[in-house]
Order: C-alpha cells, then structure tokens, then sequence
C-alpha cells in the first residue's frame, strides 16, 4: 500500500519574519556589547549598549542578508544600507511602511561628541531602537521632540511579497521602487 505524501510550497517570508526578529528583540541584551582594539586595548566601544544603536541594526540586517556587515557606527550601517540596496524616501509627513530604516539626527550627549540614532519603524506610531540609557532595545514613538528624523530608508526586497494595494501604498511612499538590485 503506497503512502501519499501532500508536497507543499514553503516560501519565506522575508518582511514578516523581519518585523519578527525586530519586536522580538525588545529587551534583548545581546547587542549591549561591541569589543574592538583602541590603540591596543580590548574596549567596549558601544559602552555596555549606551551607542549600541548601529550595532543592532545592523546586525537584525545582516542576519537576514539585507547588509552586508554589522557596524558600530551609524555613518558606517548608513553606508552599508546605500551599498545593499536599501533607498532613502522622502520625509514627507506621512508614516514610513513598517520596516523602514528611521535615522535621528545627531545630538550631544555630553561628552562633546555629537551622535547619531538609528533603529526601525515597526507601525502604528512606534519604532523601536537601542535605548541608551537602558542599553537594550525598546519601543518607543517614532517622532521624537528630542531627535528629528533625518533619513528614512526601505529596501525593494521587502516590497516583493506586499498586496497589490501595498504595493500602491509603497509606490506613492518611496522613490522609485524597483532599483537594480538583484536577488
């Protein structure tokens, strides 16, 4: 007697287990230290998750091959993003689509160094990124009165398995959608 097998097609979803690994960091203690050599000695140069923001991010990015590397700075994730295909859209008043990459401007945190933000807009409002102070990633409202958002940016890979009406939604919100990235 033969056994019947159901053959079923199984396709990742890319932008649904991305917003996943993103909420399902909050609280996570995993990005709260990046160890590099300064001047021959061991530093944590994201001092215990306070400028953890870049390494988070890119490192939710790289798991899931939208950057090439994880980085320590926001200049150097903000690169890696122009480099992997991810195109800035317009700041124009609306909400970004969830998943966008939101970067704040540069702020002082005391120590005469100015420093840039970075984290993710995951809907309704709220974007979530590394809290300096607790020095984990948290939820938070995506506009800020202390940080204003200077770039936002999406990648066209996470509009491949959207709507029509989606699709419509992400057309009228970034600039040209379909770049010459490659799968």
């Amino acid at each position: 007697m033969g056994t019947t097998h159901n053959k079923h097609t199984v396709k990742f979803r890319l932008l649904d287990s991305y917003l996943a690994v993103i909420k399902n960091s909050v609280g996570s203690r995993m990005f709260r230290n990046l160890y590099a050599s300064v001047a021959g000695v061991t530093t944590d140069v994201s001092r215990d998750g306070q400028l953890s923001c870049a390494f988070f991010v890119s490192s939710v990015l790289t798991m899931l091959a939208l950057a090439k590397s994880s980085h320590a700075t926001v200049t150097s994730t903000i690169r890696d993003l122009r480099e992997s295909g991810w195109q800035e859209v317009p700041i124009n008043g609306a909400e970004p689509l969830p998943g966008s990459v939101l970067v704040w401007e540069k702020i002082d945190f005391g120590d005469n160094n100015l420093h840039g933000h970075i984290g993710f807009y995951i809907g309704n409002g709220t974007a979530i990124s590394n809290d300096e102070t607790t020095g984990v990633p948290a939820a938070h409202p995506w506009l800020s009165p202390k940080r204003k958002i200077e770039f936002i940016f999406w990648h066209p890979k996470l509009s491949d398995e959207k709507t029509k009406e989606e699709e419509r939604d992400v057309a009228l919100f970034t600039r040209p959608l379909r770049s010459s990235v490659s799968d």
